[in-house]
C-alpha cells in the first residue's frame, strides 16, 4: 500500500472540453495497443469510445490513468459488481488519462434497483484503508460544483431574481450540509444515479467510480431518494434501493438537504454550459421554471 497521493480533489472533476484533442488521443493509443478505431459513444466528463471489444475512456484525471485500474480490480476482488478492466490499456498522454474497459452489452430488463442497493451497502462496509494507494477519496466539500457561493456569484448576471432568490434560498436553508455530510463517514460511490447503472446478462453493474469520497451514508442515497420530485423518476426505484441497502433514508433530513442541494448544482451547472451550448440553455430555463415556483415546471432532462 503506497501513501495517498496528496490530492484534496476526486479522481475526475472537470469535463472534457476539447473534443477533437481526446479524439486524437484515442486514436494515438488505439493504434498503439492494435486496437479498432475509436468510435464515438458518447460525451461528458469523460469521452468514452468503442474500440471493437474495447471500450476507451479518456479524461483529465488528478491521478495517472493505471489508478483507476487498480481501484477497480480492488471492487471486483470484494465483490463489487462493476465493468472489469482491460489489463495493459493505460497510458497517459497529453494531460489525458486514457484506460481500457470491457465492452458490456446492456440488456432490455429493468434494472434490479434491490441489487444495486446492497451494492451500494456493501462498498458502505469496506474499509476506508483499503483503497489502493493511487487513488483518491476525499470528501464531497471539495468537489467544485459544490461550491454554491461561488457558483452562484458566477451564474448571477444569467438569472432572473426570482429564480435566483429560489436557488439561493434552497442553499441557505441547507447550509449545514458541509459539517453534517461528515458524520459517521463511509466509502461512497460518490455519483449513484440511473445514468451510473449498467443492465447486462450478469445483472446491475455499478460504473463510473470518479467521484469515490468519504461521507454519510446519505451522500449515495440523496439522488435516488429525490429522483421523482424534478426528474420524473418512479419514487418505487428508491423503495427498491432501499430494501436492498437494508435501510430508508428517504426522510432523513441530510438526506433531503444534499437532494435538493444537488438540484441547485444541476440548474447551476447548466446555466454556465448554456453560454455556449443552445440545447442546455434551454434545459437551463426549464429548470429555473421550478426554482421561481412554477407549479406547471417541467420534468427535467439529463444531459
Amino acid at each position: 500500500m503506497t501513501d495517498r497521493p496528496d490530492i484534496d480533489r476526486p479522481f475526475v472533476d472537470r469535463p472534457v472540453v476539447d473534443r477533437d484533442a481526446a479524439l486524437q488521443v484515442a486514436r494515438t493509443q488505439a493504434a498503439a495497443w492494435g486496437l479498432d478505431d475509436p468510435v464515438v459513444l458518447r460525451h461528458g466528463m469523460n469521452a468514452l469510445y468503442r474500440c471493437g471489444s474495447v471500450v476507451l475512456r479518456v479524461g483529465r484525471a488528478t491521478g495517472p490513468a493505471a489508478a483507476s485500474h487498480e481501484l477497480v480490480r480492488w471492487l471486483l476482488d470484494n465483490g463489487i459488481p462493476t465493468v472489469e478492466p482491460v489489463d495493459g490499456i493505460t497510458a497517459d498522454l497529453d494531460g489525458f488519462a486514457v484506460t481500457g474497459w470491457r465492452l458490456e452489452r446492456e440488456t432490455r430488463r429493468a434494472v434490479d434497483w434491490r441489487v444495486v442497493g446492497s451494492v451500494v451497502a456493501t462498498v458502505h462496509r469496506l474499509p476506508q484503508t483499503g483503497v489502493p494507494g493511487s487513488y483518491p477519496v476525499p470528501s464531497p466539500t471539495v468537489f467544485p460544483w459544490w461550491d454554491f457561493d461561488g457558483l452562484l456569484e458566477d451564474v448571477s448576471t444569467d438569472i432572473d431574481a426570482a429564480a435566483l432568490d429560489g436557488l439561493r434560498s434552497a442553499v441557505e436553508r441547507h447550509r449545514e450540509w458541509r459539517s453534517d455530510v461528515g458524520v459517521d463517514p463511509v466509502l461512497c460511490h460518490g455519483d449513484v444515479h440511473p445514468g451510473n447503472v449498467m443492465m447486462t446478462g450478469r445483472g446491475p453493474l455499478l460504473v463510473d467510480w470518479d467521484l469515490m469520497c468519504v461521507a454519510h451514508p446519505a451522500w449515495d442515497h440523496a439522488m435516488l431518494a429525490n429522483h421523482h420530485r424534478r426528474w420524473g423518476g418512479d419514487p418505487a426505484v428508491y423503495d427498491a434501493f432501499a430494501a436492498g441497502a437494508g435501510t430508508s433514508l428517504r426522510d432523513d433530513p441530510l438526506t433531503t438537504a444534499l437532494g435538493e442541494l444537488r438540484d441547485v448544482a444541476a440548474t447551476l451547472l447548466r446555466v454556465r454550459a448554456g453560454r455556449h451550448d443552445d440545447a442546455a440553455r434551454a434545459e437551463a430555463e426549464q429548470r429555473l421554471r421550478s426554482w421561481r415556483g412554477d407549479v406547471d415546471a417541467p420534468v427535467w432532462r439529463a444531459q
